[in-house]
């Protein structure tokens, strides 16, 4: 029988390292960085040493896996592929906003197995094995256990496209009397391991890149959450992440689609 657990290792080691070297590089990586899709969607030069170290890494101790990378690119083939986000969060990062992390996922077949979510500015790590749990630092993780949407809260995200951003303020303006309150924190990977430890109730953002959930959203449905990720939700959107605490999750999905998130 697979067990993930091993690969789990292998991220967590490698996710500290990376995020170590992000710390030190943090003052002179802000002072010199690039954008890519719009002027607000930047990379910085901590963001590709990062991924160079973990493929670095991952080609001494798994050699011969894909690795598919925010900043180097790739492919999610048959069998076991890598999945990195070297800084989630590189606005937060650039800001000295210190919510943003390192993500290593192992995916089999397309399907998170094992992942490790680490924040280089507190030294939590959150990881998970398929079938095994998620925990934060070794304490196992739960979901809320909320039953009212009325008294859930909420985390989002917006796209980096300004005709996108205003289509989703509409959505989130038509939320906000839904739910007790909405969090907009910035690192997509961190906000699925929130909902995953109870922090946040629900989450739903468009657009992420497969690095930014493979990790994270595994966090979540190993801790119980309802997830559901892009591809598998048309009527929230193609490019849409779900991940909700089961005792609201059908009641905050109709609501997001009665407010229209799946137009955006």
């Amino acid at each position: 029988m697979f067990d993930p657990r091993p690969l789990v290792d292998i991220a967590t080691a490698i996710g500290r390292e990376a995020g170590a070297l992000v710390q030190r590089m943090r003052a002179s990586a802000v002072v010199s960085f690039d954008t890519k899709s719009t002027s607000t969607d930047v990379v910085t030069a901590a963001d590709r040493a990062s991924e160079q170290l973990v493929r670095t890494r991952l080609s001494e101790l798994r050699p011969g896996e894909p690795v598919l990378g925010e900043e180097e690119g790739g492919t999610v083939v048959e069998g076991l592929t890598w999945v990195v986000d070297p800084i989630d969060g590189t606005v937060n990062y650039l800001y000295g906003i210190p919510w943003y992390s390192v993500s290593i996922a192992a995916q089999l077949d397309g399907e998170s197995v094992a992942g490790a979510v680490f924040e280089p500015a507190t030294g939590r790590m959150w990881t998970a094995a398929r079938g095994y749990g998620s925990f934060l630092d070794g304490s196992p993780l739960r979901v809320s256990a909320t039953t009212e949407l009325s008294l859930s809260l909420l985390g989002y995200g917006f796209a980096y496209r300004p005709e996108r951003r205003q289509r989703q303020a509409d959505t989130w303006a038509g939320m906000s009397t839904r739910v007790r309150d909405m969090r907009r924190a910035g690192a997509a990977s961190l906000d699925l391991c929130s909902v995953a430890a109870g922090r946040l109730d629900a989450y739903a953002e468009h657009g992420l890149g497969r690095w930014d959930w493979a990790a994270g959203g595994l966090v979540a449905s190993e801790a119980g959450a309802v997830v559901r990720l892009p591809g598998s939700s048309p009527e929230l959107g193609q490019d849409a992440t779900f991940a909700a605490a089961p005792g609201i999750a059908d009641e905050m999905y109709d609501a997001l689609v009665e407010s229209g998130f799946g137009k955006v």
